[in-house]
């Protein structure tokens, strides 16, 4: 029999103990290789190649594809100063990174700059696909002779308000982020990216070619529109070094996406920092020839009167440019906006989940009060913060009328305030805490001693230059990002005083209804620390109002043979840029302290002790298994989920149990219905349960062959070796398609065996 447990299970508080809550500060993370990492940032980097090159010609004119490359190739050194903030902390991220160099203060101003980069993310993603897909349909209709024509900026809105909404619900019902979705579309990118370039290349071999003009100062066209509230200014000799400075930065969207290369540091598999590094070079080898090469294409091959009608479509109007049938060109047409659709869309989601995890993130650090991410009753997600951010994209989608240009505008705010703050933050930090690290920007100087960080320091110069011109070059950007920045900022502010009052009142009184609980941290989760036997049942909770399955549990456990554990898995959103050692304070807060009061009391009813847990992970099912396995549970017990059904629940945490290191435990999987039904599944290889009519069958089998085989001994499990070898061996010979068919059409038939139609029917 187990021993008894040395620690006492958890307790009311009006027992003789606080209740303890184990902490485990180590996320349960799964990790993803360099490839997929990259793929991941590409999916949100690549989005602004169908719009950067011609917003940018929009300003500065035809030798805006320069200012695109010196853009694309500064960009491996901005990428240079995430790296070195991802080797300094596990955790990564600008509001981490600020708040540690410059404190809490600016620490809230660069999370406002950066939460104004995301709202503006999902819009202009969202309406330059549209004015892409309102290109495409206004061709066909032409071209079929159909006479119809849609308005490109009403089209635009209307389809960029469609997929808000679309992923506004696919966020509130809580979608799984999926590196294999981000390693899919770069794929179809880059078949796309790669027929391009050929395509572009044999039409420039065809017609000859000029490059575009080089940026001198009687090439670059500055107009009212490109100046702003600098126009009128007569620089003398300074004009082509402000018109350099102008010029970039009309072109910084085209780096627009780095921050989420240190979202992904804390997922990627060992040794992280070189693969970080590799995927780095990945995603700046990617983007160089993508971003860089369509506006160096369009210049080059789109005639000028035409190409001005395809700024804001501008592959659009390339692929209808390119040498070949008309028919060809449309097809392929078809193709970039196909394509273009899947990587513009993915970052319109990418805002969303950006920006729930930004707001998360300092919520749990104390900025946001914790109303902000109290759990969708049904569907445990932070609904409030993603309804708020939801809501301003569509505002921001109709004020816009589906002018990417204007959207341009404002993102460029964020975008480069946010690269400006974190590489202040990281130079910081080479003062405030000196000595060897991982990695470092290049170009350091040592003299008398002291280290002189001249690369760190000149990237950052140069970012809060490009910074500053454009606050006086975009006065739209300005004002809205001004604004914007200063309301967040102010709201974060006073949620920061509300929530420390809140704090302070919750130590000096305690409500009826709520336990104080005992934190105690530790690095893993083992049954000694947790105070339970191996053997255990592990019962994870979401949400208070999803308990059913803990009370079941509850009803029939014998305290003196079984513990339960009741487990709350804190899922990490990719954007949050949570760290792999966490703070208690970070995984338990007043959410927390609800759902395990009210576990309590289900406990307390009944007469029962129960352990309490809190882990983060950022893959549930993962979450879970890898928690099993490490409190040596048999049975897991689950309720079941609103967004699958209980079979596919199943499937899925099948698949989590497959991807656990060896040895692989077995679990026995329980999940409960609101009504009282369960379905019992066993995790991992085990015997199957055969019905009657089976294993009638098996033994009929072993009859006839044993007459036919006499006098060779045949035992039944040699019935079914033979028949698993037989269906490998067609498997093997290639027959896959037509065992699949054979196999799903068993499956149907004994669906309607088992339901079969009434009578009469």
């Amino acid at each position: 029999m187990p021993s008894e447990p040395k620690v006492p299970g958890a307790v009311p508080q009006s027992g003789v103990n606080v209740p303890r809550v184990i902490v485990a500060t180590t996320a349960l993370l799964t990790f993803i290789s360099f490839w997929r990492a990259a793929s991941i940032v590409l999916n949100d980097l690549a989005s602004s190649a169908y719009y950067a090159g011609g917003e940018a010609e929009h300003f500065i004119g035809k030798s805006a594809p320069w200012f695109i490359l010196a853009v694309m190739l500064f960009s491996y050194a901005v990428r240079a100063v995430y790296v070195e903030s991802c080797s300094m902390f596990v955790r990564g991220g600008v509001y981490r990174a600020v708040k540690t160099a410059l404190g809490g203060t600016l620490a809230k101003f660069s999370v406002s700059a950066l939460m104004f980069d995301y709202i503006l993310t999902g819009p202009i993603s969202g309406v330059a696909a549209g004015q892409y897909l309102a290109g495409l349909l206004n061709e066909s209709f032409d071209y079929f002779q159909i006479h119809l024509h849609l308005n490109v900026n009403g089209t635009a809105v209307f389809f960029a308000i469609l997929v808000t909404v679309y992923f506004w619900w696919e966020n509130i019902k809580g979608i799984p982020e999926s590196s294999e979705k981000a390693l899919k579309i770069m794929k179809l990118v880059t078949v796309m990216v790669v027929m391009l370039i050929l395509w572009c290349g044999f039409t420039l071999y065809t017609r000859g070619f000029h490059l575009p003009p080089f940026p001198t100062a009687k090439n670059i066209v500055l107009g009212e529109d490109a100046l702003g509230w600098l126009h009128g200014i007569n620089f003398g000799a300074l004009f082509g070094m402000m018109a350099i400075f102008i010029g970039l930065g009309h072109s910084v969207l085209a780096m627009s996406g780095e921050e989420s290369l240190a979202q992904v540091y804390r997922e990627i598999e060992h040794p992280k920092l070189p693969n970080l590094q590799k995927a780095g070079k990945v995603i700046f080898v990617y983007s160089l020839l993508f971003t860089s090469l369509v506006s160096f294409f369009a210049v080059m091959i789109i005639p000028d009167g035409v190409r001005q009608g395809y700024l804001q479509n501008l592959i659009g109007g390339l692929a209808m440019s390119l040498e070949g049938p008309f028919v060809a060109r449309l097809i392929f047409h078809g193709f970039v906006v196909v394509v273009g659709t899947l990587i513009l869309a993915g970052a319109v989601n990418t805002a969303i989940v950006g920006s729930n995890g930004v707001l998360n993130r300092v919520s749990e650090d104390g900025v946001l009060a914790d109303w902000f991410r109290q759990p969708h009753r049904r569907y445990a997600t932070s609904h409030r913060i993603i309804n708020m951010v939801v809501a301003l994209q569509l505002i921001t989608i109709l004020i816009s009328g589906g002018n990417v240009t204007f959207l341009a505008n404002l993102y460029a705010f964020g975008v480069i305030w946010s690269f400006a703050m974190n590489s202040l933050s990281v130079l910081v930090l080479r003062y405030k805490h000196p000595g060897e690290r991982d990695y470092q920007v290049p170009f350091n100087l040592h003299l008398f001693g002291k280290e002189i960080p001249v690369g760190l320091g000149l990237i950052a110069l140069l970012l809060f230059t490009i910074a500053i011109v454009n606050l006086f070059t975009k006065p739209h950007a300005t004002i809205s990002g001004v604004a914007f920045s200063l309301l967040l900022f102010t709201v974060f502010t006073l949620s920061e005083h509300a929530t420390r009052r809140a704090k302070v009142r919750a130590g000096t009184s305690q409500a009826a209804s709520m336990d104080h609980f005992n934190l105690e941290q530790e690095s893993e989760l083992t049954p000694a620390s947790v105070g339970a036997r191996p053997g255990n049942i592990l019962v994870p909770v979401s949400t208070l109002h999803s308990l059913y399955h803990l009370g079941s549990v509850l009803d029939r456990f014998k305290p003196e043979r079984r513990d339960v554990v009741v487990l709350h898995v804190r899922v990490f959103r990719r954007a949050g840029s949570g760290e792999h050692e966490l703070e208690p304070e970070q995984l338990f807060g007043s959410i927390e302290q609800h759902l395990f009061s009210q576990a309590l009391s289900m406990a307390e009813k009944r007469g029962k002790g129960i352990r309490l847990a809190v882990v983060g992970t950022n893959d549930l099912w993962e979450g879970i298994l890898r928690a099993a396995q490490s409190l040596q549970s048999s049975t897991i017990v689950l309720g079941t989920s609103v967004k699958w059904t209980t079979e596919e629940q199943a499937r899925q945490i099948g698949e989590g149990w497959e991807k656990l290191s060896d040895p692989k435990p077995q679990f026995n999987l329980e999940i409960h219905t609101p009504t009282g039904d369960k379905l019992f599944k066993v995790l991992g290889p085990h015997a199957p349960n055969l019905t009657t009519n089976e294993v009638n069958e098996l033994h009929q089998l072993w009859l006839r062959f044993s007459e036919v085989l006499a006098p060779e001994e045949l035992h039944h499990h040699d019935v079914v070796h033979f028949a698993l070898d037989e269906l490998n061996h067609e498997l093997d010979a290639g027959k896959e398609d037509d065992v699949v068919a054979r196999l799903r059409a068993h499956i149907e038939e004994n669906k309607r065996k088992r339901n079969p139609p009434p009578p009469g029917s």
